[in-house]
């Protein structure tokens, strides 16, 4: 299959061409589930590692947390970026959505990342020496923390959608990381922005926790930025040569 033209399709996922670049479907499917789970594992582990080392700061916890989750996600995207690097349902539907795939590679790569992201989970709390699962108690979802995740997503799709039509996997891996560093603070709900790592952290009630009905609601805010991004990202690339 030739790889879509990168300037008319701005959409697809954070690889140069299209999703899978090398590796056909298997490759792709592993790619995907590993990245995921790295990326949560990342998250959630550093989470807890900084609220143990610093129980009375959780600002600098959450500093700790978001380098960590920037430094890892852009390490991620850059290693696995010329096989398929979205880690993230709603890229994926993008990339769909701009026809970067096929339905049965969307679907693959959305349950690949289900899949890793439900096995970090259980490994990142076991690795602290915690119960495997434990139900999130920490509540998220009021008015301004909803407008804060909607915001949060809406960049970070603009963010991999423009940066996406450049091909340059080193630059998406960059801005992706750099933007997720910097939205975990600019943002009252530090940057949840993906389905899969949202469902993941109600498996864990510690730093990185949401609740299951505080995820629900992210979820929504998530979906209703999907669309958004999209008709932004095709006003942007009307005016872009």
């Amino acid at each position: 299959m030739p790889a879509p033209d990168v300037t008319d399709a701005a959409l697809a996922a954070p690889v140069a061409g299209s999703m899978p670049a090398r590796g056909g479907l298997v490759g792709m499917v592993t790619a995907e589930a590993t990245g995921t789970g790295l990326l949560v594992t990342a998250i959630i582990g550093s989470g807890i590692a900084a609220d143990q080392a610093f129980p009375d700061s959780p600002g600098t916890a959450l500093l700790v947390n978001a380098i960590t989750t920037g430094a890892a996600l852009a390490a991620l995207i850059c290693t696995l970026g010329a096989v398929s690097a979205a880690f993230n349902p709603l890229v994926t539907l993008l990339a769909r959505a701009d026809r970067g795939l096929t339905t049965r590679q969307g679907l693959a790569a959305i349950l690949a990342q289900l899949v890793g992201a439900g096995i970090a989970v259980l490994a990142a709390n076991t690795m602290f020496a915690l119960p495997p699962l434990t139900l999130a108690s920490t509540e998220r979802a009021d008015g301004p923390v909803l407008l804060g995740e909607f915001i949060a997503t809406l960049g970070l799709l603009l963010v991999v959608a423009l940066t996406a039509r450049t091909g340059n996997i080193t630059r998406i891996g960059l801005a992706v990381g750099g933007y997720i560093t910097a939205a975990m603070w600019f943002t009252s709900s530090t940057a949840f922005a993906n389905p899969a790592v949202t469902l993941a952290r109600t498996g864990t009630d510690t730093f990185t926790g949401i609740t299951p009905s505080s995820a629900l609601a992210f979820l929504a805010l998530q979906a209703v930025a999907l669309p958004a991004t999209y008709l932004l990202v095709r006003l942007i690339n009307r005016s872009i040569p």
